[in-house]
């Protein structure tokens, strides 16, 4: 990169992402935040008014989706660069978002360890993909920059992503309300009941018996999977307390009370290789009580159980029941943590 400052817009219709890409971009003494946008259309149009050097673009956005935009912004800002930043894990998305013309695609997992090499390398002309993608683009030519290589600049220095080692099946979802909160457990736990899996939930007294009646609406016979054993529901404020001491998770106590509702709940899931799904909620208490800390703590525990039995495990945060906002840094160490980062 030059001397001369960078103009950047980030578009997402996620503020608290918008928060923390601009934060960690205004760091940076060569890149400047010009604008915001939320939505697709507006993106389009601020690149039209402003163009931009650089455009940090989601793909799930309201009225028009990024890949979408990512055309008419060719159309209208010639110049721009764009660097798409998603949850969307889905290679064919990856493979399309890339045709647009857009120089990179970085997971917002891995963001907090790759958004700044991705911006450099697609400032520099190179093409950029998540470490965890780059075997599955197929079109992402062998020149291109990936977290493997080390930047000495003023922009970076990097050698790979924080979250390196953890495995694709602990994903955590950002919810502004809680009907979008419930959809998404109920999905996640109704599908794997239905493929024979065994489910754990750890959630909320309120939330526990609004997930019974959408279950079942879901096509389940929830009854019979509880007397099978394959569905066990726990209270998180029980659960949560009986681990923490002095604000601090004992480790030994978190390891063998899951190890303990997996091995029941697997001994009852069907078919050749049964997995456990585990909804859980208890990491939202933890920040909601001013333990963040905690709360990260326990996500890395559950890297653990990921790597110790056949689990797959989705961490809820109900932001739109409490009122004070996420700390970026929080926010962002939450992100680190896990292999897929959806929000609503």
């Amino acid at each position: 990169m030059d001397e001369s400052s960078i103009r950047v817009i980030v578009v997402d219709d996620y503020e608290p992402w918008r928060r923390f890409a601009s934060t960690t971009l205004l760091k940076q003494p060569k890149l400047q935040v010009i604008g915001e946008a939320s939505d697709g259309l507006e993106a389009v149009q601020k690149a039209e008014e402003l163009q931009p050097d650089l455009i940090l673009l989601d793909i799930g956005l309201p009225t028009l989706n990024g890949i979408d935009a990512a055309r008419r912004i060719r159309e209208v800002s010639p110049t721009s660069k764009i660097l798409f930043a998603s949850e969307n894990r889905s290679a064919d998305i990856a493979e399309e978002a890339l045709s647009t013309g857009g120089g990179g695609y970085v997971l917002k997992s891995d963001a907090a360890g790759e958004l700044l090499p991705a911006i450099k390398a697609v400032l520099e002309g190179k093409r950029f993909v998540s470490a965890s993608l780059t075997d599955h683009v197929l079109n992402v030519p062998p020149t291109q920059s990936t977290p493997a290589h080390l930047y000495r600049d003023n922009v970076v220095t990097f050698t790979q992503p924080h979250n390196v080692g953890i495995t694709s099946h602990h994903a955590v979802g950002f919810y502004t309300d809680d009907g979008y909160f419930l959809d998404d457990a109920t999905q996640f736990i109704g599908a794997a009941l239905k493929a024979g899996s065994a489910a754990v939930v750890v959630a909320t007294e309120s939330h526990r018996h609004c997930l019974l009646p959408r279950l079942r609406a879901y096509g389940l016979d929830i009854g019979e999977a509880i007397e099978q054993g394959r569905f066990i529901a726990i209270n998180a404020a029980d659960t949560i307390s009986a681990f923490i001491a002095n604000n601090t998770v004992d480790t030994a106590r978190f390891m063998d009370a899951f190890s303990d509702l997996i091995q029941r709940a697997s001994e009852s899931a069907k078919g050749e290789h049964p997995r456990v799904a585990i909804f859980g909620e208890g990491v939202h208490l933890l920040w909601e009580q001013g333990k963040a800390d905690a709360a990260i703590q326990v996500e890395q525990l559950c890297n653990k159980l990921t790597q110790i039995y056949d689990v797959d495990i989705l961490c809820g945060y109900s932001l739109g029941s409490v009122e004070v906002r996420m700390d970026i840094n929080v926010f962002q160490r939450i992100c680190a943590e896990h292999s897929a980062v959806s929000s609503r």
